[in-house]
């Protein structure tokens, strides 16, 4: 029950045609959601290593790639946040009856916030947050470039984590600048976790102090890792995250036999 599937958007409206891939472990407790960064996808490692914990323990899972990534169907250069979250949505409300927690990387941080702020309080068990990075078409794009992007251009930036160039378009650029959340209160009470590390060179580790404060809950924990980078991809990074998700999910503890 675990291979790939794809789950078909509505054909009305600019969604439409579009098929989401994704994997699915059922199984006890609120259902874990992981939702990948900019141009990551569900293959990823700490992906992988939460369904992997999730099924060993017979917790539910959900992965996905949004439309334009990975093995889903569409173009990357259209995809959007508004478009990503109406994907989560979607595939939550077909495979996820009961409560979730949303555990977003880097930008799925970002679009985790915009998600369970969409969903149902009751519905939303937990956020667990991996270097989030809720509003970066702001604070990570310069005057002269937010300019070229209101003109329309796509930027190219170097990609220090593979071959090709990383792209902006104007299209993500101009919705994540409507869709942001960092201006006041985030209207959200359940219990959150972010992770962040302190060598982070692409998502300030301070954004995450900033975020907590923001946030309405009261059960907001924040663990910084001194010598941790973006990715948090490391054995370690990853046993604090499923060991996060364990507390969280009331799942046995990692490592349990």
């Amino acid at each position: 029950m675990s291979e790939t599937r794809f789950h078909s958007m509505p054909t009305s409206g600019d969604l439409g045609g579009r098929r989401i891939a994704f994997r699915h472990a059922p199984g006890e407790g609120p259902t874990l959601v992981f939702l990948p960064g900019y141009m990551s996808d569900m293959a990823g490692g700490k992906a992988t290593a939460l369904f992997d914990w999730a099924r060993g323990c017979g917790q539910a899972a959900l992965l996905l790639d949004y439309s334009g990534c990975g093995e889903s169907s569409g173009t990357f250069a259209e995809g959007t946040l508004s478009r990503w979250r109406e994907e989560v949505l979607a595939l939550v409300e077909a495979h996820c009856p009961g409560p979730v927690i949303l555990v977003g990387s880097s930008m799925g941080g970002w679009l985790m916030l915009l998600c369970a702020l969409a969903l149902p309080a009751a519905r939303v068990a937990g956020l667990v947050g991996i270097a989030a990075a809720p509003d970066f078409t702001d604070w990570g794009t310069s005057e002269d470039d937010k300019a070229r992007l209101k003109a329309g251009e796509t930027l190219l930036e170097d990609n220090p984590y593979g071959p090709d160039p990383t792209p902006t378009h104007a299209l993500f650029w101009a919705d994540g600048q409507a869709n942001r959340v960092m201006t006041g209160e985030i209207a959200l009470d359940c219990p959150v976790r972010l992770i962040h590390g302190q060598c982070d060179p692409d998502v300030p580790w301070e954004l995450s102090l900033d975020l907590a404060a923001r946030l309405r809950s009261a059960e907001v924990q924040v663990a910084l890792i001194k010598d941790g980078d973006h990715r948090l991809s490391r054995d370690a990074d990853i046993a604090l995250l499923l060991r996060t998700l364990a507390e969280l999910a009331g799942a046995a503890p990692v490592g349990a036999g």
